[in-house]
């Protein structure tokens, strides 16, 4: 839900610098900024070991991008952390997807 909220606010923000509404655009950005940053607070560095910190390097490397973009009114950084966060997004649909094919197949054999 995080992601679908940070490419919400993503592609709003994106939407409003294109119509030079900096107001809105401001907003839009900041509000995606913040779920990076919800995102980035939840990381269990200990446990997670190199996923947590492949995570955190992806996760600070969108925040940035969406900063320039903010301040320089530049679209491309918008874009290129909506393609990490839609990456992402589609990672975690797929492990969900195995984790719950799995526990339907121990079921079924049940």
């Amino acid at each position: 839900m995080l992601y679908d909220g940070a490419l919400r606010f993503m592609e709003a923000g994106k939407h409003a610098m294109l119509a030079k509404d900096l107001e809105k655009q401001s907003q839009n950005l900041q509000r995606a900024q913040k779920i990076v940053l919800e995102l980035m607070s939840c990381l269990d560095m200990a446990a997670g070991a190199d996923i947590a910190k492949n995570l955190l390097a992806l996760y600070t490397y969108a925040l940035d991008q969406l900063v320039q973009a903010n301040l320089k009114d530049d679209p491309t950084g918008i874009d290129r952390s909506i393609r990490i966060f839609s990456e992402l997004r589609e990672s975690w649909v797929t492990i969900e997807d195995k984790i719950k094919s799995g526990a339907m197949e121990q079921d079924h054999a049940a």
